[in-house]
């Protein structure tokens, strides 16, 4: 008896790529396995060609305004006990040397910048590259909106000092990191006290509406995914920009690319993606949002239904097999033979949570509609958590707003009592759940926390300290760790029961 051949394909793993990590229990990241596959860097490779011919389509090169103002933070790589690299997808050319030199010569900023080591610093360098070559930025982007609203922040607290530094041809001295400290100053290339004046003028007013036409006059485009938890940064974002427009990012997971979006000009609540077959091999399971969804059984791509909703099940080339991503996406329809979903919201992690992420965003835009109209109080970050540390579970909200000073000197009582008259828009968006349980008296009267101004900056660097990508970071808005808990309910201004 003759024996065949035994063929062996063998791949090998070359680093571990991190997921976001905002949404777990642990606020650390998953680790995304990266093999050495020409299957999976085929594509990854389809997947970014391919929205990069989108967007080129709409925007055609220019040669003589030809590069990106990119707030991209590479992070430092972390090292397994069995010695494989860690680092962020969405960095990762860029930390393994495979950037092409034309690739790192469309960044207004030195590499240096992007793999620095303190993300505020490496912003504010990031704003000062920007600004040293405005006349020749045709776009700016980051991967989620809260990025940029974050950048532009920067911009109108530190401006005076991004000028000084262009009246002085390098940065301040609290910018210390020697190699990005070098590369900037070489980025300057010496004083421009002309520039300084012409962007001075421009700020001195405190006019930060239509800033980035303003400040970037031949800026096409601003891009970065402004869908699901973004969605709450795109009015202000909108602000910022003034005439230019927005355009949404693509549907890229840590684990595989996933779908495309071809009409990109499109707003966040319209915004569709094309799901590409090539990417990974999909299957979606039904979901509904006052039905138990475990025992149910998957349908592939081609068995979806429009109008419907479904978590997404990936097999790819890098090894994950029928994983669920816990995304939720609903079918709005067909591109020839693909379906085009939108993003609804990240899944429950599990039976007993009463509010998803998309009752509790809508629940917050209808009170800060409320607040707005009783008082003009502005909501800039928020978040909950269902306590079910006793016989009876009870939520807790928790909210940062605008101009904290004024709210604590000067009208706290008003305010606690807008608030609470308020409550009840809040309460009344929460989702049928909530309402059944609230009704049957399983729930304790809602609480909510408003938290001192930079707590939520606090949850952004204990993220990043647990080893979650600045690129990548996403406020989370159902919390789940007990740590994050703690620590906001201990930067608590004021706590208001509401009792209905």
């Amino acid at each position: 008896m003759v024996l065949g051949h035994l063929n062996l394909l063998v791949i090998v793993v070359l680093i571990f790529l991190l997921s976001s990590g905002t949404s777990s229990s642990t606020t650390r990241p998953k680790l995304i396995p990266y093999f050495d596959s020409s299957l999976s860097k085929a594509a990854s490779f389809i997947g970014h060609r391919g929205s990069i011919a989108v967007r080129q389509r709409v925007f055609p090169p220019r040669p003589e305004v030809n590069k990106i103002l990119w707030f991209l933070y590479a992070d430092d790589t972390t090292t397994t006990k069995c010695g494989l690299k860690v680092m962020a997808a969405s960095t990762y050319p860029l930390q393994s040397g495979n950037a092409t030199p034309q690739q790192l010569a469309a960044f207004s900023s030195p590499l240096e910048v992007i793999l620095g080591s303190h993300v505020e610093h490496q912003m504010y360098c990031h704003l000062l590259c920007g600004l040293r070559n405005l006349d020749v930025i045709d776009g700016i982007t980051t991967p989620y909106a809260i990025g940029l609203i974050k950048a532009f922040g920067l911009l109108e607290s530190k401006w005076g000092q991004l000028c000084d530094d262009l009246d002085h041809g390098f940065p301040c001295n609290e910018i210390s990191e020697g190699a990005m400290r070098e590369a900037v100053t070489k980025t300057l290339g010496g004083p421009q006290p002309e520039l300084a004046n012409r962007i001075r003028l421009i700020c001195e007013g405190n006019n930060w509406g239509g800033i980035v036409c303003r400040l970037w006059p031949n800026t096409r485009y601003i891009r970065c995914v402004t869908t699901g938890s973004m969605k709450q940064y795109y009015q202000k974002l909108k602000y910022y920009a003034g005439e230019v427009p927005i355009l949404g990012g693509d549907y890229f997971a840590s684990e595989c690319c996933v779908g495309l979006n071809l009409d990109m000009m499109q707003p966040p609540e319209t915004t569709r993606f094309v799901i590409f077959p090539t990417f990974a091999y999909f299957e979606f399971l039904p979901f509904n949002m006052n039905e138990d969804n475990v025992s149910k059984e998957t349908v592939d791509l081609c068995s979806v239904e429009v109008g419907k909703m479904y978590e997404v099940v990936v097999t790819t080339y890098r090894g994950f097999y029928r994983y669920r991503l816990g995304d939720i996406v609903r079918v709005v329809g067909f591109h020839n033979s693909s379906p085009e979903v939108e993003y609804v919201m990240r899944a429950p992690k599990n039976p007993a949570e009463i509010v998803t992420e998309k009752d509790l965003i809508s629940a917050v835009e209808n009170f800060q509609l409320s607040l707005r109209d009783a008082m003009n109080i502005e909501i800039v970050e928020y978040a909950s958590f269902l306590d079910q540390g006793s016989l009876q579970k009870q939520l807790k909200v928790f909210v940062e707003v605008q101009d904290e000073s004024n709210f604590l000197e000067d009208k706290l009582e008003e305010s606690i009592k807008v608030f609470r008259s308020c409550m009840s828009t809040l309460e009344s968006g929460l989702g049928a759940i909530y309402k059944v349980q609230r009704d049957k008296g399983q729930l304790r009267n809602l609480l909510l926390f408003i938290v001192r101004s930079g707590a939520f900056d606090q949850l952004s660097d204990l993220a990043i300290q647990n080893g979650t990508s600045a690129s990548q970071y996403k406020p989370p808005k159902i919390i789940r760790n007990h740590e994050v808990v703690k620590l906001l309910e201990n930067l608590a201004i004021v706590t208001v029961s509401f009792d209905g």
